[in-house]
């Protein structure tokens, strides 16, 4: 097995508590059936599609033109579904996870080549970069609102890994929350950790690939 040179980091449900976990909540709280909520805020994530919220994340359109789309959507299927909604709850979930910070923060400095590889927005782009040390986390931010590429696409990764200096996927390790983004490294070539809400596991096997 090739040696590890580098790893990619998702932000949000990494160095955060998941999104996803929290729309669950929203949708169960809500009387909806598993995974509407879910699917109206987000579409469907292990894909690419245009959805509004995938179009945000890739730079396509505006978070007030999103919403307004999601939300109308989320009518006429007999519901109401707001992203602003989503930020609430997050906000009550706690804040940054420092032992997965000191984690990154180990693994960059003993050598290896680290990028953050992230669905976003880019109205999200200054507040979440300013609640991480993001220099002594990552080489380089691949942010899907500013290539217009998002996973599970696997140009973002093959982005990503140009940025580092050419590595090559069997050479890198890929952190993510969602199921379908692990796979889609994974068919690249990457090797993968998925983080869940309880991610001693995930950080356990972390260290241990990079050591």
């Amino acid at each position: 097995m090739a040696k590890l040179e580098a790893v990619l980091w998702d932000f949000g449900g990494v160095f955060s508590p998941s999104p996803f976990s929290a729309l669950a909540a929203l949708g169960r709280e809500k009387g909806l059936e598993e995974g509407h909520y879910f699917e109206a805020i987000f579409g469907p994530y292990d894909g690419d599609t245009d959805h509004p919220w995938h179009r945000l994340e890739r730079g396509e359109i505006d978070f007030v033109s999103a919403r307004e789309a999601i939300m109308q959507g989320a009518r006429a299927r007999g519901f109401e579904a707001d992203p602003i909604e989503l930020f609430a709850r997050m906000g009550q979930g706690g804040g940054m996870r420092q032992d997965v910070i000191a984690v990154a923060t180990r693994i960059k400095s003993s050598g290896y080549r680290s990028a953050i590889v992230t669905n976003n927005a880019k109205e999200f782009r200054e507040r979440w970069v300013a609640s991480v040390p993001v220099a002594e986390i990552c080489d380089e931010i691949v942010d899907s609102s500013e290539v217009g590429v998002r996973k599970p696409d696997p140009r973002i990764f093959e982005i990503a890994l140009e940025r580092l200096g050419g590595i090559a996927p069997e050479r890198a390790l890929f952190v993510d929350d969602f199921p379908g983004n692990i796979a889609a490294a994974e068919a690249l070539g990457l090797r993968a950790v998925l983080m869940e809400d309880d991610y001693a596991g995930a950080l356990e096997e972390i260290e241990r690939l990079t050591r």
